[in-house]
């Protein structure tokens, strides 16, 4: 489907762009360490990560759900479905793989080796929502790949589901102001920011929750949700407790930081 990177790009580059002039315009937390500090490596993650899936995976999880469609593939294509209700019942299905799946990175030592990269941002914005190490995006799209093929999605619910995850990713993570009585509201549709900014707490009992990134159910009915930060969303400390220098955020750290045992002599007691 050639449109489908340019659908994806549009979509990027709008939400993007709202959320980061948001971020300047009504910031929730004020932010200690700038963008000028943070951005360089984040955005230079993202180039990586894209190359990768693009260069590992040219057709991604729209081109398995084309052949899936044609080869018949799939619980879908066994389960006679209206067309609506198929595409409906796949993005709901792949999101809540996506939900075990960030479960599951955290809880294997190895994978949350990986995915730790993401949380050890020491601020929260929107480049945040994209910065994960590249091994992680990679197993995550093969993760990803075995879902649509086993339900045999259909391809634009495929390019609905991969359009929202990164729109509300970038909005989950974003450092915006939103106003209180909406917000209540609003996180009973998505996950919003005031939600998601707890599972960046440097404590690990909040950031064992509320892992879900675009549907807000899953936490609530799995019984991972948590509603508010106990140090109050200004009080929170983010990141991770053994990687608090701001040298971790240089894109060749962010590389190596599976890797890496900790920066002792900063850590935070416990």
């Amino acid at each position: 489907m050639p449109t489908e990177p340019l659908i994806r790009l549009a979509s990027f580059a709008g939400v993007f762009a709202v959320m980061a002039v948001w971020e300047l315009l009504a910031p929730r937390r004020p932010q200690a360490i700038g963008r000028w500090k943070r951005w360089p490596g984040n955005i230079g993650i993202i180039v990586i990560d894209t190359l990768a899936v693009r260069v590992l995976f040219p057709t991604a999880a729209v081109g398995v759900a084309l052949v899936g469609e044609a080869q018949g593939w799939g619980l879908v294509n066994v389960i006679a479905l209206p067309v609506w209700l198929e595409v409906v019942a796949a993005v709901v299905v792949l999101d809540l793989a996506i939900y075990f799946q960030h479960v599951l990175f955290h809880a294997v030592p190895v994978l949350w080796r990986l995915h730790r990269m993401h949380h050890a941002d020491l601020e929260f914005d929107v480049t945040t929502g994209l910065r994960f190490h590249p091994v992680e995006v990679v197993l995550s799209m093969v993760i990803k790949i075995a879902v649509v093929a086993a339900l045999g999605a259909p391809a634009i619910a495929v390019i609905i589901f991969e359009v929202l995850l990164n729109a509300t990713s970038m909005l989950n993570h974003s450092n915006i102001r939103i106003a209180a009585g909406f917000e209540r509201a609003l996180r009973w549709l998505v996950v919003t920011p005031e939600m998601h900014r707890v599972h960046h707490s440097i404590d690990m009992r909040e950031t064992n929750s509320n892992f879900g990134f675009n549907l807000p159910w899953w936490d609530r009915l799995l019984g991972t949700y948590r509603s508010q930060p106990a140090a109050g969303h200004n009080g929170m400390t983010l990141g991770v407790k053994e990687f608090r220098d701001p040298a971790g955020l240089r894109l060749d750290r962010m590389l190596l930081q599976p890797l890496r045992r900790g920066d002792p002599e900063l850590t935070l007691p416990s």
